[in-house]
């Protein structure tokens, strides 16, 4: 019985991140990595085209429509989801091999897939980033370059739905200050983010702002 429990110990846990588009994610959880090697990121499938900064394998599995479909009919995704006109999925075994090797694993997802991850693993610990304000949001989506007026507009109210999301998450971080927000993910990696619930009332203004 010792050693079962030894064994339950050891096992890593899994932090589940989610955040509407434009809300700087990718790069928090980028920062966080680099400051934290013994973190594990799992990476996804997609079916999205490969940007010319990504390597396949590196940023996401990139795969076809088809190839997508097969993987969801074995039973291979932890989770999956269709956001916007692209799919997204995440490995199954590649999650429990590294939370059996007792390694801290995390999820750099939506927030339907943070659902169907919850569902499967309600012991995930999850994350909803928020921006500071919308104008925030619509100036970092701008900033990118890359995306037509009507994009934008459709990404800005998609952002609005997702994060009306925000109180299926355990914790939330305002990125405003991004060293702060850094910080307060690896606080709760750590254990300690209980002042960092999704139930804080100093949430509230702000959550007016961006969700009404």
């Amino acid at each position: 019985m010792a050693a079962a429990d030894e064994k339950v110990r050891d096992r890593g846990h899994l932090f589940v991140i989610a955040a509407p588009s434009g809300a700087g994610k990718t790069s928090l959880v980028k920062t966080l990595l680099e400051r934290r090697p013994e973190l594990r990121v799992s990476i996804s499938h997609t079916t999205r085209a490969r940007r010319a900064t990504e390597e396949p394998g590196r940023e996401y599995f990139f795969v076809s429509v088809d190839e997508f479909r097969a993987l969801v009919e074995r039973g291979e995704f932890l989770e999956h989801a269709q956001v916007f006109d692209n799919y997204y999925g995440t490995g199954r075994r590649p999650v429990e091999q590294q939370l059996a090797q007792g390694r801290n694993v995390i999820l750099e997802i939506d927030w339907q897939g943070a659902r169907q991850v919850r569902k499967a693993m309600p012991e995930a610990v999850s994350v909803f980033i928020l921006p500071p304000s919308r104008r925030a949001l619509e100036e970092r989506l701008r900033s990118r370059g890359t995306d037509s007026e009507e994009v934008i507009a459709r990404r800005l109210r998609d952002a609005v739905s997702d994060m009306s999301h925000w109180n299926e998450f355990d914790h939330v971080v305002v990125n405003d200050d991004f060293e702060r927000a850094v910080s307060e993910l690896g606080l709760i990696v750590d254990g300690h983010g209980e002042a960092l619930v999704a139930t804080r009332s100093a949430l509230a203004p702000l959550l007016k702002e961006l969700v009404g």
